[in-house]
């Protein structure tokens, strides 16, 4: 692409984050959760690195990508966070993909795929405490466990796990939190009670993870802080790191006299004689258009310098100042902080959403590469094999450097 747009992930930062968050949850296994091309870092070489941070599980939304997990030789369970009707149930089955179901319709649907696949479907019973999505209400809660423990007895399935989902995890001292955590609780029992004797339990999302020690049960889901990211007030402790620096070379620039107008609408003007630069990433390559006139948020020649005007679909100008600046200049749009560049973060509270949503902006529009360590090979045994149960980790090798390798070469290395 010209101007060389470049999102880099840092897989070291990955692997040291789940290390990081496995020693800070103690017991209970860690699920790395890479949905949405690993939260923009790319699933399958963030899914390696998690793997060697110490995560035992991996976490995805759509089966396709939990198949192509399997497919390039990751073999530790890997759960689909949503249960849908429509998703290919069998294939899942076959390629021991363990699957949500929140309702006794699905259940029926799963159960029905898992004959034909000839073997059982391996089911994590979903409750809805209070997220009003994915999950059976406490009302609809028995029928689902009856049902799911009918076809256990047939052969059909096996309850591997109960879950839920925190809504106001990421805001401490929310009165929703303990009313979930309550009556997440109260499903465990019941179901239980009825029989269900599930390998894990899990509710923490990742701010659970970080602040509520009592919600961890069996295994946690991080999923933005594997990626050092974090929605709770001023985002993640900095015993995280941000993994992704998004960065670009301005391809023009221009010393312009007071009074410029700039961009689409004349939404600035130079206040006096400035250098005016421009960079070639815009709203399509993942810049938010909200970030019309935003003050500092890119840093260039290792100083903080504003957007100028409206964000364009291809461009963003930048007012550079009195420089010095020419057309080659690197801008970090965010990184990690290292060396003053903004972060995600910043870019969230500026522009009043999420970091998530400022990484995931860029997925498939700016190429992607990698430094730090990937494991390589399969990474552990598939649920229900022999080597399962002994915590032998059979079929892993040792990570390898994938210093500078872009995505391609990355899937192609395996």
């Amino acid at each position: 692409m010209d101007g060389h747009p470049e999102a880099t992930v840092d897989l070291d930062a990955i692997q040291a984050n789940v290390a990081a968050l496995k020693r800070h949850v103690g017991a209970a296994q860690v699920m790395a959760v890479v949905k949405s091309d690993g939260y923009g870092h790319g699933m399958l070489a963030s899914a390696r690195a998690a793997l060697a941070g110490g995560a035992t599980w991996l976490g995805v939304v759509q089966v396709a990508d939990a198949i192509a997990l399997r497919t390039a030789g990751i073999c530790v369970p890997v759960l689909s966070l949503h249960g849908s009707p429509d998703s290919p149930h069998e294939q899942a089955i076959k390629h021991e993909i363990d699957l949500t179901v929140g309702s006794a319709a699905l259940l029926d649907q799963v159960a029905l795929a898992a004959a034909a696949a000839g073997k059982p479907a391996r089911l994590h019973l979903e409750a809805d405490t209070g997220m009003g999505r994915g999950g059976a209400i406490a009302a609809d809660w028995p029928a689902l466990v009856d049902a799911a423990l009918s076809a256990q007895a047939a052969g059909r399935v096996k309850i591997v796990g109960l879950w839920s989902h925190f809504a106001c995890a990421d805001t401490p001292g929310h009165p929703a939190i303990g009313r979930q955590l309550d009556a997440f609780r109260a499903a465990v029992a019941a179901a239980e009670r009825a029989g269900a004797r599930p390998e894990v339990r899990h509710l923490a999302n990742g701010p659970a993870t970080l602040t509520l020690p009592g919600s961890h049960f069996d295994l946690v889901r991080p999923g933005g802080a594997v990626f050092g990211l974090s929605t709770l007030p001023g985002g993640a402790p900095d015993w995280l790191r941000p993994a992704m620096t998004l960065r670009a070379r301005l391809i023009q620039v221009k010393r312009v006299p007071a009074g410029t107008p700039v961009s689409y609408a004349h939404r600035y003007t130079t206040e006096g004689e400035t250098l005016l630069g421009v960079l070639p990433l815009g709203y399509n390559e993942g810049i938010p258009r909200l970030a019309t006139n935003a003050a500092r948020l890119l840093a260039s020649r290792g100083r903080r310098v504003s957007i100028a005007g409206t964000v364009n679909l291809n461009h963003t100008i930048l007012d550079l100042g009195d420089g010095p600046s020419e057309a080659g200049d690197e801008v970090v749009v965010f990184g990690p902080g290292d060396h003053g560049e903004p972060t995600a973060q910043e870019w969230a509270e500026a522009l009043g959403t999420i970091s998530y949503e400022i990484v995931t902006r860029f997925t498939g529009k700016v190429p992607r590469t990698y430094s730090g360590v990937a494991a390589a090979g399969t990474s552990g045994p598939a649920p229900g094999s022999a080597a399962a149960g002994t915590g032998s980790r059979t079929g892993y090798t040792a990570a390898q450097a994938a210093d500078g390798r872009t995505d391609g070469q990355v899937a192609a290395a395996f």
